[in-house]
């Protein structure tokens, strides 16, 4: 079961601005870079994320339903801030998993307590050639 919409909320309208500026060099956090479907406005939004073989999962704390991912799936990708890169990310997809095999084993178990069982999962866009 994802965090209240109404945390949500309160972390959009406080905390948010505060953490996308320090998510990028924290480990296991990042910044989402995503166009709003309607407005085309660029938003930010801080991530817990984790490294794939082929690119990046991201926890959905708040669910699937939220805007930020609304707004990924509809642009077919985003940028992600991490590390002091940004990496452009291109087919996303849901992922329900109740094993949360992704997850290193640490996280796994604090997402298993808190209910989380919902992700996003991205590939690095392929470079220049």
């Amino acid at each position: 079961m994802p965090f209240p919409r109404a945390l949500a909320r309160l972390n959009k309208a406080g905390l948010n601005r505060v953490t996308k500026h320090t998510a990028p060099l924290t480990p296991g956090m990042g910044v989402v870079i995503h166009r709003g479907r309607s407005s085309g406005r660029e938003y930010q939004t801080p991530v817990s994320v984790f490294k794939t073989a082929d690119g990046f999962t991201f926890v959905l704390t708040y669910g699937p339903g939220s805007d930020w991912v609304q707004n990924v799936l509809s642009a077919g990708g985003c940028e992600l801030r991490t590390r002091r890169r940004t990496i452009k990310l291109v087919s996303p997809r849901l992922v329900h998993d109740e094993s949360r095999r992704d997850i290193r084993p640490l996280e796994r178990q604090v997402l298993r307590v808190l209910g989380v069982a919902d992700f996003l999962s991205l590939k690095t866009a392929p470079g220049p050639e």
